[in-house]
């Protein structure tokens, strides 16, 4: 078993990488989703993109609103649109205090994976706040420097 690599617990099935480019993400939480059958046979095949996906509450409920989850091929039904509405299952106390945090200017809930956990489809969700342009270029100067000094660092240690 030595050569055998581990399983992870809770395997990812869709991840939103831009989300981390795009905002500061403050708080996280964990949801459900209501989905259809086909849906969920489509996103364990990994067949659902998060990218242009945010979530709304609305009548003290919570909604998935443009997560892209692809027709599955063997599915009778055929008329669910990819992009439709999706209620998220939160706490009524977790929903009152996400509305409460997205009252603020400039805050919104993003999904940033979704993943299986106990054979269920669960979807997590920021707390996030935009990003301004020069918070990018300067995260992304941090990171070139971080790439040199680890350059630098494996040169000194080959040689």
């Amino acid at each position: 078993m030595a050569g055998k690599k581990k399983e992870s617990r809770n395997p990812v099935l869709a991840m939103n990488r831009a989300a981390s480019h795009e905002f500061h993400l403050l708080a996280r939480f964990e949801a459900g989703l209501v989905l259809t059958g086909p849906e969920v046979k489509s996103a364990r095949e990994g067949r659902v993109s998060l990218k242009e996906a945010y979530a709304k509450i609305k009548n003290d409920e919570a909604f998935l609103h443009d997560a892209h989850f692809s027709p599955y091929s063997h599915a009778r039904l055929t008329d669910v649109s990819p992009r439709r509405v999706r209620k998220l299952l939160l706490h009524a106390r977790e929903i009152r205090k996400l509305a409460k945090e997205t009252a603020v200017s400039g805050v919104t809930l993003v999904p940033t994976k979704l993943y299986l956990k106990g054979g269920r489809i669960k979807v997590e969700i920021a707390v996030a706040k935009g990003k301004k342009s020069y918070d990018k270029r300067e995260r992304a100067r941090q990171r070139e420097a971080d790439r040199e000094i680890a350059r630098e660092h494996t040169s000194r240690t080959i040689h």
